[in-house]
């Protein structure tokens, strides 16, 4: 048995994503063990890593750590998980996998541990601005990752201890910043009540938006397209496309920056989730930043501030290995 390797998971409603973390190292996370099983194929999450150990013998030996990030809210020893009906036990986990130590934590908040672990070659820049100050031993980030719905959290680090902040702040109330936001928040009023900042933000966020223009420009039936679509057509000259995907981007750098202010986050803000890869051009051409950096009195300061877009492929199962090097005392 090594006392320094941990089983760590990234588990979605229709992928569970494994590896090893030896946490006496500097780069915890061994990206040759990563695997990528879909949950359908097994009825429960012990089935699952009972296969991913099996199928990785003697390289996984026994592992007496765990440490899953679950697309779902934790709720004491319970997780669930969103669109998959696995109902995850943390005491019946432990107990069925031999861990001596087993740690749910929310995929957003591993997102946010994952800061600590990226490299310059894991992110890419959004702005003039460069990351700075990675080493202080008191820092501030803000996290927020638009994918399937709006993720938001917060990094503190204070003396050198990390702490992630687990919040459901993609589910504050929507501000539109201008008149035509204003006319998108009226339309999607009409279809939600309440608008959350997650209607606009996410994957379904940029059909809301796509839906709510096209009504606006008397095209009262849209035909129904995917986020995907939305992109593609805008990059091929479709201007009602196009606008969408501006307003996405412009919508998304004004509530970044607002979470800036809100965490006092000056020492940068990471931008994660499933579509900050396939919008990186997009989100590179200015918008993003002019509204990001719009907040008034404090635009200089905005200004200075560093916004980093995530790349690396596997930030979950990388967040989850840092959480395990917090909780190991390395050999």
């Amino acid at each position: 048995m090594n006392a320094s390797l941990a089983l760590v998971a990234d588990i979605g409603g229709t992928n569970a994503r494994f590896a090893l973390a030896d946490v006496s190292l500097a780069a915890p996370l061994l990206s040759d063990t990563i695997r990528q099983l879909s949950v359908t194929d097994f009825p429960s999450l012990v089935d699952a890593a009972r296969h991913y150990l099996d199928a990785l013998r003697p390289l996984a030996g026994e592992p007496r750590t765990g440490v899953f990030a679950v697309a779902g809210r934790v709720d004491g020893d319970e997780a669930r998980i969103t669109n998959h009906p696995w109902l995850i036990s943390r005491k019946a986990t432990a107990a069925a996998l031999g861990f001596h130590s087993f740690h749910l934590v929310n995929d957003f908040t591993a997102q946010a541990m994952a800061v600590e672990l990226l490299t310059d070659d894991d992110l890419a820049v959004i702005g003039d601005i460069a990351r700075g100050g990675a080493t202080a031993p008191s820092r501030t980030y803000a996290v927020i990752g638009p994918g399937t719905g709006l993720g938001v959290s917060g990094l503190v680090v204070r003396d050198g201890i990390a702490i992630a902040l687990e919040t459901e702040g993609g589910h504050v109330s929507f501000a539109p910043s201008n008149l035509e936001e204003l006319e998108i928040l009226r339309e999607l009023s009409q279809d939600f009540g309440r608008v959350s900042d997650e209607r606009l933000l996410s994957g379904g966020g940029l059909i809301n938006i796509h839906r709510a223009l096209s009504r606006l420009a008397g095209d009262a039936a849209p035909a129904a397209l995917r986020p995907q679509d939305i992109t593609e057509r805008a990059r091929r000259g479709d201007a009602g496309c196009a606008r969408a995907v501006d307003v996405f981007c412009a919508v998304f750098g004004a509530i970044a920056g607002d979470l800036v202010l809100t965490l006092g986050a000056w020492d940068g803000v990471f931008l994660t989730g499933g579509l900050v890869p396939k919008l990186l051009p997009e989100l590179q051409s200015g918008i993003f930043r002019e509204r990001f950096e719009a907040k008034g009195r404090f635009s200089t300061a905005m200004a200075g501030v560093p916004t980093l877009a995530v790349i690396h492929p596997q930030a979950g199962l990388l967040g989850a290995a840092a959480h395990a090097r917090n909780i190991i005392a390395p050999a």
